[in-house]
């Protein structure tokens, strides 16, 4: 037995000490769920709402009570103005943004035959060009970030299409192409761009499925569940942090298995 004993250093407890992550739309669902897991790996966190206020203080109030670092911040990120007042009130507490979570999104369920261009360009103004708002006011603080990280919440829905569903998935869709393409600009200067596509997850926005549409989409998952938010925020984590670095320009889907 070889007398040289190779030491092996502890995982970091707290990965996201002293970065500053922006997650929006995150008073509820996915979203609130990431800024917990993001805050508990040490992270100063901004908690984007549009109109919830209220839910958005309880995230931030909970963040505190447990010893982190987070701030609440309005604006519908499809208006360019408040997307730009946002960036200015997380520079003036938390300084610049180390990783934006682009979480934000809507639904306005129609058939295509019934869906009018205002069902279409709602959705289409916060999930694809939402995205794009807040990732042009703060591209310039992922790129010069040593920890810089563009982290995209898209849907298996944008992957495979959905009943119903035209203009939320072609804005999901849209965001897979956004990443690729921002992952091949940073890359230059080390910083990274990927996109998370969850299944069908047990939130608010699920609650709004009728049960029996419910189950048929269930009896498609190989893992005969939904996902909870805890299956989600996890990866949003490890894309966060340092043993993510090289890898960018990626599409991980967490759908249980659904083919897409």
């Amino acid at each position: 037995m070889s007398e040289t004993v190779q030491r092996l250093e502890p995982l970091e407890r707290r990965p996201l000490t002293d970065r500053t992550c922006l997650v929006t739309g995150s008073s509820r669902g996915i979203g609130r769920d990431i800024a917990f897991e993001l805050a508990r790996a040490g992270a100063d966190v901004a908690v984007n709402y549009r109109s919830s206020e209220e839910r958005a203080l309880e995230v931030t109030d909970t963040i505190e009570e447990n010893g982190e670092t987070a701030v609440s911040v309005q604006a519908d990120v499809s208006d360019p103005a408040q997307v730009e007042r946002m960036a200015e009130a997380v520079r003036d507490d938390l300084g610049e943004v180390d990783v934006l979570v682009n979480n934000a999104g809507i639904t306005v369920d129609r058939t295509f035959e019934d869906m009018t261009y205002e069902d279409w360009q709602t959705v289409i103004d916060v999930n694809l060009n939402g995205t794009f708002n807040c990732t042009k006011e703060f591209y310039d603080d992922i790129k010069t970030s040593e920890y810089g990280r563009l982290i995209n919440i898209s849907s298996v829905v944008g992957q495979q299409g959905n009943y119903g569903q035209a203009n939320y998935a072609t804005s999901k869709g849209g965001l897979f192409a956004l990443t690729r393409t921002l992952a091949l600009e940073l890359a230059s200067h080390g910083s990274t761009a990927n996109c998370v596509a969850p299944g069908f997850t047990e939130t608010d926005m699920l609650e709004k499925v009728p049960e029996r549409v419910q189950e048929k989409i269930r009896q498609d998952i190989p893992l005969d569940r939904f996902a909870k938010t805890e299956d989600i925020v996890g990866m949003v984590r490890f894309l966060a942090g340092d043993q993510a670095e090289y890898m960018t320009g990626q599409v991980l889907g967490i759908n249980g298995g659904m083919e897409w």
